[in-house]
């Protein structure tokens, strides 16, 4: 099958966001889901790859903690930090999927920036070890690295020509974009220079700077942290000294990366006070930013399906249980008057939100009665994404 033509970007359509323009569009190199936990983000960005690759694209997906559901759903087993080719697929593309470890992929920048002894000394360090596995902002701060090194390697080698990435589940959209930051800092920054200090001074200049006030701040680290604590992370430090200021490079180069032209974000939020609260934030970081917004993906939109409002649907209900012997359309009744409720409440919160952003393209996926589980039901969801 050939695939379709390549047409230029063309972002709004009839008011709404052009989903299969942009996937079209070989300018298009990274899409960027993003968005509040709970919303869709991960299903949303299968979609969108198995979308872009049945449409011509070569396309990898990197997913953040999906469901074991989803992994079936693209036809593979088990996704993990190497990308996996989805198979099934009609056209002429290529999707390949993988999962973020966010730990084999700090241990890979240790082992990539580092001498053998050297990196094993770091992944053997307890302090390393929970850095690595459970400290706030290293998950979003992986999935950026994760992000650099598939660009590069699609820059490289041209396995891909499109990166499609979900972001992680944090507490706070806006965590994806300060994470980074907050980490590099973290790691090349003054505390932890200070904990290095005793160990590149040495000998009598080693006792000369703890003689001072190095020497109280120790005193107080090892009564808050415990002494075989401090030793792990003055140990940790030292091994790292060769490392430092990559971190922030690398994530510096990344937040740049996000902003290049061929960079595009999609904002993920269902019908709900606060994902469009969240989705609001972010939108608003990412225009203060100067970054790339392609829209928002308004998901799991529930529609009345009838011209009845609720208002005459209760009514209707109302009348017939007077009557008796209606049962079964009373109850019909009622649970359409419900579902209007629900679309009603939903499409007064979407307006709000259009109403504060007007500029911002909006497309609409239905809410599904099931949960995905295979390709065509991605399939299905891509198609609501292009207006199909």
């Amino acid at each position: 099958m050939t695939p379709p033509a390549r047409r230029g970007r063309k972002r709004v359509a009839a008011g709404g966001l052009d989903v299969d323009a942009l996937l079209d569009d070989p300018a298009t190199r990274i899409v960027v889901c993003c968005g509040s936990g709970g919303v869709g983000k991960t299903t949303t960005a299968a979609a969108l790859g198995v979308r872009a690759a049945e449409r011509g694209r070569r396309v990898v997906v990197l997913t953040i903690d999906p469901a074991r559901r989803l992994a079936q759903a693209l036809g593979i087993e088990q996704l993990d930090n190497t990308p996996r080719e989805v198979t099934g697929l009609s056209g002429a593309g290529r999707l390949d999927a993988m999962m973020l470890d966010m730990k084999r992929t700090f241990d890979e920048i240790v082992e990539g920036h580092s001498t053998p002894d050297k990196a094993a000394q770091i992944l053997e360090n307890p302090f390393y070890q929970a850095l690595s596995s459970s400290f706030a902002g290293t998950q979003e701060y992986m999935a950026m690295e994760k992000l650099g090194q598939l660009r590069s390697q699609a820059d490289r080698d041209g396995t891909w020509d499109l990166v499609v990435v979900d972001t992680p589940p944090s507490r706070s959209a806006l965590d994806f974009l300060d994470a980074p930051q907050r980490l590099g800092s973290f790691l090349d920054g003054r505390f932890i220079r200070l904990l290095t200090a005793p160990a590149k001074a040495g000998g009598r200049a080693y006792l000369k700077v703890f003689a001072g006030g190095v020497n109280l701040v120790t005193s107080t680290l090892t009564k808050v942290l415990g002494a075989s604590m401090l030793t792990d992370v003055q140990t940790f430090v030292a091994a790292l000294d060769t490392m430092f200021g990559g971190f922030r490079e690398r994530a510096d180069r990344t937040y740049e990366l996000l902003k290049a032209p061929g960079t595009a974000f999609l904002v993920v939020a269902a019908p709900e006070r606060d994902a469009l609260r969240e989705a609001a934030y972010f939108v608003d970081r990412l225009a203060s930013e100067g970054m790339p917004l392609a829209g928002l993906v308004l998901n799991r939109v529930h529609a009345s399906g009838a011209n009845l409002s609720s208002a005459r649907a209760l009514s209707g209900a109302e009348t017939l249980a007077e009557q008796k012997g209606h049962g079964l359309t009373e109850q019909l009744l009622r649970v359409h008057a419900d579902r209007v409720r629900v679309a009603e409440r939903e499409a007064a919160m979407a307006e709000r939100f259009t109403g504060a952003h007007p500029d911002v393209p909006v497309v609409r996926v239905a809410a599904r009665a099931s949960d995905v589980h295979d390709l065509d039901g991605l399939r299905q969801i891509g198609a609501d994404l292009a207006g199909r």
